[in-house]
């Protein structure tokens, strides 16, 4: 006599601990990038150049240039450089943390309050799931982005290493991407996702400009900063939600536990 037969086990059934510290840690380190906006508003008052610094005019790396003198025809002197470019190593540690700490499972349902966060089983072809894709691709992206704005931080403009031009386009491309793929991965989910793929879009955008114009445009601090600014703001958006999300429901099990 056969045995009775048994349903196959239906993937996406477990849950990841979306309580956990580990994800709370992760949200918050990712919020935590907003840190570079006080840090370079303070650096930008230190400014001892001949002229005012313009964030329409100069670059952000100026500020984190070690010496004073003439760098690429831009009189720069930044006596808080170091302040900068402690700001430019924290904010990417951050960002490293973010993408190590949330996990895949957590991202594809973070921004839907109410819905249990799932993992895809590995012994199953849905573990290739589109939202499960687009997770892991963010936790990459991330990453290089926090890398890239380490590199950026340890090595000024300066010191005239190559390493610093590519910290930056890490910081860019990855940061960019991201955003876009948060965007498509919380479609449906939030109206933040709507803003999350727009800084998404503007900072592709103006990074391909960019690239066309080798940056030899009236205001290239102006266009840097499309670059830079929608993905630190961006970032930190998708870390605020998340973080939300986590403290939801902590405060939903302590309830519970009552």
């Amino acid at each position: 006599m056969k045995g009775q037969a048994t349903a196959p086990e239906v993937a996406g059934t477990f849950l990841p601990n979306v309580r956990s510290i580990r994800a709370g840690i992760g949200g918050w380190a990712q919020l935590s990038v907003v840190q570079y906006f006080v840090a370079e508003a303070a650096v930008i008052e230190a400014w001892a150049g001949p002229e005012p610094y313009s964030r329409a005019t100069g670059f952000i790396s100026d500020l984190g240039a070690v010496s004073c003198g003439v760098y690429e025809d831009r009189d720069v002197c930044s006596p808080l450089h170091l302040l900068m470019n402690v700001s430019f190593v924290v904010q990417g540690l951050a960002l490293v943390l973010g993408a190590l700490f949330l996990t895949a499972g957590l991202l594809c349902v973070a921004a839907r309050p109410g819905v249990p966060a799932r993992r895809f089983h590995t012994n199953s072809v849905r573990v290739l799931a589109k939202p499960w894709i687009l997770a892991v691709a963010i936790r990459i992206l991330t990453g290089v982005a926090g890398v890239g704005t380490i590199i950026v931080g340890l090595v000024p403009e300066d010191y005239g290493s190559p390493w610093h031009l590519a910290g930056a386009l890490m910081f860019f491309i990855g940061g960019g991407f991201a955003l876009l793929l948060f965007g498509f991965l919380w479609m449906k989910q939030t109206p933040v996702s709507w803003f999350l793929a727009a800084c998404g879009v503007v900072c592709v955008g103006a990074l391909v400009v960019g690239g066309v114009t080798a940056m030899d445009v009236p205001q290239p601090g102006l266009l840097e900063r499309f670059m830079a600014y929608p993905v630190t703001v961006g970032l930190a958006a998708a870390g605020l939600v998340i973080a939300q999300r986590v403290h939801r429901e902590r405060r939903f099990r302590a309830l519970q536990a009552r």
